[in-house]
């Protein structure tokens, strides 16, 4: 690959991308993330100040950001905000003027970090720059439409086989679905509603129970298995915000689509260059991935990237939305699904292999992680192939 063809689809260089197609002052990029929210990616000198701001809760705020996304078009301030109420806004206040910005478009990336989760990217300008001119937006729009159909040229070539034992047109192109306290989609309706029925009415019960449970909670995550028609167990995190400014009035319930083994294995430490904290987790999730049929242990795993075993859970499991703990389960089943489909290999011989103690425990976890037997699960599978191909 070429040089230029790494800048059109690497996430670390789409400010200065854009920068050759129209001149602008700064620039932020930012992606929905596993855990819900959204997550500053680039650039990997974003002020600290605006990172902790961030992180805090100004994406709940960040009204330009979500309509970008929901909209998929370029979007400015006065778009969604009055000029009354711009000023006071943590997006005028603690982003554009600590950097002396006047001028901004926030405009909508596909998925720039992780497949399936929707982001946008912010070009700004400080006054003496100049406002963005309608021919200056149509330029940035489409060189952001090159740089998505650039990265997913690349995830098709290295996309391999996918989820075991699952079916690619069965997986929705957006991996997030958003719904308000009436179950009303705002983002993801499309792809949600062409999920199995069984899977989307498990799902909304789960949506309405979780709202009622808020009480005096800002929000709640929790990790949710919901099998299929087909028994195919589908693993979520679902995030439940009782106040969420930026998408409206109410509650709001975050259907994050759990990664694959491998989509998280696409993912580098610069794609994340603007946040460090989450950016030094990566390499952890590649030992495990490398190492999880030998069963590695929590200290050994938080040791390569410095931290402390408590401070290394905690903060991991905040950060991607998932326990270490889960992370080597979910790279144990991977493999153990891959080697059931090659039916060339016995369940004991699996069981070792992808690192549990012995076929009892083997087949217990597998069950627990997917709601069936390895048996069951690739009978079920083959059928499935079966009755497809047909």
């Amino acid at each position: 690959m070429t040089a230029t063809a790494r800048e059109q689809n690497s996430v670390v260089q789409l400010l200065e991308s854009l920068k050759k197609a129209v001149p602008f002052t700064s620039g932020l990029v930012l992606t929905t993330v596993p855990r819900g929210g959204l997550q500053i990616a680039q650039p990997a000198n974003a002020p600290e100040d605006l990172l902790k701001s961030y992180a805090k809760g100004f994406h709940a705020s960040d009204k330009m950001s979500w309509q970008a996304i929901l909209k998929h078009k370029a979007v400015r301030p006065l778009d969604v905000y009055s000029r009354e109420e711009y000023a006071s806004t943590p997006y005028f206040q603690e982003l554009l003027q600590p950097q002396e910005l006047k001028y901004a478009i926030a405009l909508p990336l596909a998925a720039p970090v992780l497949e399936g989760y929707p982001g946008v990217v912010h070009v700004l300008r400080s006054e003496e720059d100049g406002d963005f001119t309608a021919t200056e937006v149509h330029q940035l729009m489409t060189a952001v439409s090159h740089f998505d159909q650039s990265r997913e040229k690349a995830r098709q070539r290295n996309r391999g086989s996918g989820t075991p034992g699952r079916f690619e047109e069965q997986m929705p192109a957006t991996h997030v679905c958003i719904v308000d306290a009436r179950l009303r989609p705002h983002l993801g309706g499309a792809e949600f509603n062409a999920l199995d029925s069984r899977l989307k009415q498990q799902a909304m019960e789960q949506a309405k129970r979780r709202m009622h449970q808020l009480n005096g909670h800002g929000f709640i995550g929790d990790r949710l298995q919901i099998a299929d028609s087909h028994g195919d167990m589908w693993i979520f995190r679902l995030v439940t915000y009782k106040n969420y400014p930026a998408l409206g009035e109410g509650p709001f319930v975050f259907f994050c689509l759990q990664p694959d083994v491998q989509d998280w294995g696409a993912v580098k430490p610069q794609d994340f260059h603007a946040d460090e904290e989450l950016a030094r987790l990566i390499p952890a999730m590649k030992f495990m991935q490398e190492n999880f049929s030998r069963g590695p242990t929590l200290v050994e795993i938080s040791k390569m990237v410095h931290l402390s075993p408590f401070h290394f859970h905690r903060r991991f499991s905040e950060l991607l939305g998932l326990t270490p703990k889960q992370f080597l389960l979910d790279c144990q089943i991977h493999q153990a699904k891959t080697d059931l489909l090659g039916r060339d290999k016995e369940l004991a011989t699996i069981a070792k292999e992808c690192g549990f103690a012995h076929q009892s425990h083997f087949t217990s976890r597998f069950k627990q992680a997917t709601g069936l037997t390895p048996t069951r699960w690739r009978r079920m599978v083959l059928r499935r192939q079966e009755e497809s191909a047909n």
